[in-house]
């Protein structure tokens, strides 16, 4: 779907979104005019009948030929059925087409929405909340659904009605045309006011709503931290404190927009009571036919009345406006790692991989790498140890392309990877993290999580492999256990077998563990270094650990500080050093000084 540019107003940015939907859109605005002027008939109808009863044989349908009552009247019952089987079957048409093309438009900016989401880089989702994205790919959406499918019918109706009543006023009684038509430039004024007090007021709404479902997604993630920490009414009070802001700024666009209508109606009486009497002194002067005075206070409501729902209609109007501009404002939001062209086949991959003078900083923060320099031989396992926010998990990130380097680059095979295609990147590299994410489904299904179409017996091997099949054929429904979200029903060591058998059935020719046992008990560890000796053969491993002992067995470990490589070497070359990664086994060892180089 196409889009517009950010400085773009929100309705011409959706008119330019609806173009691909034009002959939709086209059909169902013909539908919605069709509809009305069928719905103003019924006034001509029951002026030509006045006219009937009270010219009799010199009526204006006598002027047709039909030249007695009876006959005029079987025309009117004829045309009547007409009329109002072309109104139902127009008011179906549009109903039907609007509502397609508002689940359809609906259905694709959630999608594009989404799909764009997926190509922005981390530091967006760290800047902003769940929350909020959430809000826009739920009720904004939805709000602009709602607007599609009801409210741009009823503006096209009520130009409509304008246009068509207006004209026939004009050629009957352009007197009281005029009368009729005083107000309305008070009604356009006073609408056209009141929609640009409005927006401002919805798009506090808007805001409102994204901080409280951001507060609520966060309190339902971290139920366990509130309940043992007794925050309960600290919590209620926080989010009792937001609701009221929503509220408070709801309550701020109702009192303005419920305003409205009760303004409007006191303009349209006034024009009401001028038309009923100098429309009535003209038919009683004879200047008019009976009949057609009959007709213009008939259609003077059907003009008049249906401008006390434009406040309703500009309310919507402008709900969906405001929810619109945060759609395409996502969807604005540049793409700060494009992928490249570089095709890379996953089974040619042969993992070598080198960071060349990098430099790197998080937005706002020093840089952490400067100038990085490390090279890591096609298949070899690497250990990456340090203190906290020495840049071994950053190392992982810029790797996966998760952030942009500053300068310097990085190569796959020799290839710089901003050059690769990024699912290629992605394809060939797989990672194990700490912070293991389970979806909800099945124990299935989260094994074989990116390799979709993986067959149950490869998967029951991968489990295997990951010494994770013992605990998965104790559980109730065995590999079609539901593990609940984020796989709550599973324990922590549990919930690391499962990562590691969805990399053994990956099968990436680069692998990343990053800490993925420093959660676990020593029992799992063990399982998981079983596991980790037969899933680092034959290629390229990285190996982020606190716990020197992960470490302990790899081809070579760097020591980080601070974003730097202090120390590099075999776990007995590092020992015998007596550097910073002797004095930290020494450390996790238990050991005395003496002993640290033992």
């Amino acid at each position: 779907m196409a889009r517009a540019s950010g400085s773009a107003s929100a309705l011409q940015r959706l008119l330019i979104t609806l173009r691909p939907h034009r002959r939709l859109v086209w059909l169902a605005a013909a539908c919605s005019v069709l509809n009305k002027l069928f719905d103003l008939a019924p006034p001509v109808l029951i002026g030509l009948a006045v006219d009937v009863v009270v010219q009799q044989d010199t009526s204006w349908l006598a002027s047709l030929g039909f030249t007695t009552v009876p006959a005029q009247l079987t025309l009117l019952a004829a045309l009547s059925f007409v009329i109002w089987s072309a109104e139902s079957l127009f008011e179906y048409l549009f109903g039907v087409l609007w509502r397609n093309l508002a689940q359809t438009v609906q259905h694709e900016l959630r999608l594009e929405a989404y799909g764009h989401l997926q190509r922005l880089q981390m530091a967006f989702f760290e800047a902003g909340s769940s929350g909020r994205l959430m809000t826009i790919l739920g009720d904004d959406i939805n709000q602009l659904e709602r607007f599609l499918d009801h409210g741009a019918n009823e503006i096209l109706q009520l130009i409509t009605t304008v246009l068509a009543v207006g004209g026939a006023m004009l050629v009957l009684s352009p007197t009281v045309a005029g009368a009729a038509f005083v107000p309305i430039p008070v009604i356009l004024w006073g609408s056209l006011r009141f929609q640009r007090q409005l927006a401002p007021r919805y798009a506090e709404v808007r805001e409102a709503a994204g901080d409280l479902a951001s507060s609520l997604a966060n309190n339902l993630g971290g139920m366990l931290t509130i309940k043992s920490y007794t925050a309960e009414a600290w919590e209620q009070a926080r989010l009792t404190e937001q609701s009221q802001a929503y509220r408070q700024a709801n309550s701020r666009a109702i009192r303005l927009s419920a305003a409205f209508i009760p303004l409007i109606r006191f303009a349209i009486l006034f024009a009401f009571l001028a038309i009923l009497v100098i429309g009535g002194l003209q038919a009683w002067r004879g200047a008019i036919a009976v009949g057609s005075y009959s007709f213009l206070v008939f259609i003077t409501q059907r003009l008049l009345w249906p401008l006390t729902s434009l406040g309703r209609t500009l309310d919507d109007y402008q709900r969906a406006m405001a929810s619109t501009s945060r759609v395409l404002d996502l969807l604005a939001t540049p793409v700060a790692i494009p992928s490249g062209d570089t095709r890379l086949p996953r089974a040619l991959v042969q993992g070598e991989l080198r960071f060349e003078a990098v430099t790197f900083g998080y937005e706002g923060r020093e840089p952490l790498l400067r100038g990085f320099d490390l090279t890591i031989p096609a298949g070899s396992t690497i250990g990456i140890v340090g203190a906290t926010g020495s840049g071994k998990s950053t190392l992982v990130k810029l790797l996966l392309r998760l952030y942009s380097i500053q300068a310097g680059r990085i190569l796959l095979d020799g290839l710089p990877i901003e050059t690769l295609r990024l699912n290629d990147l992605r394809a060939a590299i797989g990672l194990v993290s700490q912070e293991v994410f389970l979806f909800h489904g099945t124990v299935a299904e989260n094994i074989a999580y990116g390799s979709f179409d993986a067959p149950r017996a490869a998967v029951e091997r991968a489990a295997a492999l990951a010494e994770a099949a013992g605990f998965i054929e104790a559980l109730p429904q065995r590999y079609d256990t539901v593990v609940g979200e984020r796989g709550q029903r599973l324990s922590g060591g549990q919930r690391q077998r499962i990562a590691l058998a969805r990399a053994i059935l990956k099968d990436p020719p680069v692998l990343i563990l990053d800490e993925a046992t420093a959660a676990v008990d020593n029992e799992t560890e063990a399982a998981i270094q079983r596991s980790l000796e037969r899933l680092t053969a034959e290629r390229t491993t990285l190996v982020i650990a606190h716990r020197l002992s992960t470490v302990r067995h790899a081809d070579s470990i760097v020591v980080l500080e601070q974003g730097r490589i202090v120390e590099r070497g075999s776990h007995e070359q590092l020992i015998g050093a007596a550097g910073p990664y002797a004095n930290l086994w020494r450390v996790q060892a238990g050991l005395r000084p003496e002993e640290a180089v033992q």
